[in-house]
């Protein structure tokens, strides 16, 4: 009687191959896949309007203030969207920087001048970021 050295299944099914049968393990290969190319367009930028630009690294951690001079809060992020409309985190509240409550604030409200000066959100005050619906990073 002659003796099979291990059990071999090979099953063509819906484009996986089920091949050895070894210690109780099954073994699940995809079928190869063609190689497609995938075509890269390049946009050319104007590089100083870019470098006109504001840095978020820049931006994230820096105090904001109203239109009366009063602190109401910390960048804490900047978040874009799919349809690249882009919002700023807000802390508002807490103390150094623990205990602080986040809001979504539209990035275009705030006003961003040179380096030397203050972040404004000119309409909002304290009272009313901190009724405002709190933000939740997913995870």
């Amino acid at each position: 009687m002659r003796s099979t050295p291990a059990l071999a299944l090979r099953l063509p099914t819906l484009g996986i191959f089920m091949t050895t049968l070894l210690s109780g393990a099954l073994l699940l290969l995809p079928a190869p896949q063609p190689a497609h190319g995938q075509e890269v367009v390049v946009v050319e930028v104007d590089v100083k309007a870019v470098a006109a630009g504001t840095r978020a690294s820049k931006l994230i951690g820096e105090e904001v203030l109203n239109a009366d001079g009063e602190s109401i809060g910390d960048i804490d992020d900047l978040i874009i969207d799919q349809k690249s409309v882009l919002f700023a985190i807000l802390q508002v509240g807490g103390f150094l920087g623990l205990g602080g409550l986040l809001v979504a604030v539209p990035y275009d409200r705030l006003e961003i001048g040179g380096d030397d000066e203050p972040i404004v959100l000119a309409e909002a005050s304290r009272e009313q970021l901190e009724r405002m619906p709190e933000f939740k990073y997913e995870p």
